[in-house]
């Protein structure tokens, strides 16, 4: 049950063709090249749509990932650092995305701020194994999870705003 909005995100994001994780070393950088492209290719259209949410980068051996994300609520700018590993049963297993600054503040979350996506995005992620990929996961798994939790941290208080100086850094 996707509704139209995420079909067409869906669609826009490239689908990867390599089954590989980090063991399978000469197909790894084969799949790590695909998930590169496919994630440029979300990123891009996320900035043509005005839509632009997340940065990633990761080691040279593309295992760990981390970054930022951010979320707009009533015109305030709540930015989170996120990072993950990639599992070495990859892609088979979905990468458990974690935000460790809000570990502990809501229920939909592991120990260690990893983000619960058993219910919706697991069972996807399964049935679309090899062709999904960390764009995927941000899109499917990350993306939805903030749209939900962060305005309900905010109007309980666990949350609030860190308004930024002119270098960017919070005060």
């Amino acid at each position: 049950m996707v509704d139209a909005a995420t079909r067409k995100t869906l669609s826009s994001i490239p689908l990867l063709k390599t089954k590989a994780g980090p063991r399978d070393k000469d197909l790894w950088a084969t799949r790590l090249k695909e998930e590169y492209q496919s994630l440029i290719q979300y990123v891009n259209n996320n900035k043509e749509s005005d839509n632009d949410w997340f940065r990633l980068e990761s080691n040279k051996d593309g295992t760990r990932w981390f970054g930022k994300c951010w979320h707009i609520h009533e015109l305030l700018k709540y930015e989170f650092d996120i990072e993950f590993d990639i599992p070495v049963t990859y892609p088979q297993t979905a990468p458990e995305i974690a935000i460790p600054e809000l570990d502990g503040k809501t229920a939909k979350m592991y120990r260690g701020g990893k983000i619960c996506l058993t219910d919706h995005f697991k069972p996807l992620w399964a049935k679309n194994v090899p062709k999904f990929g960390i764009g995927h996961a941000m899109a499917l798994g990350l993306g939805p999870w903030l749209a939900v939790e962060i305005p309900d941290l905010i109007s309980k208080g666990l949350i609030s705003y860190k308004e930024k100086d002119e270098n960017g850094a919070g005060k």
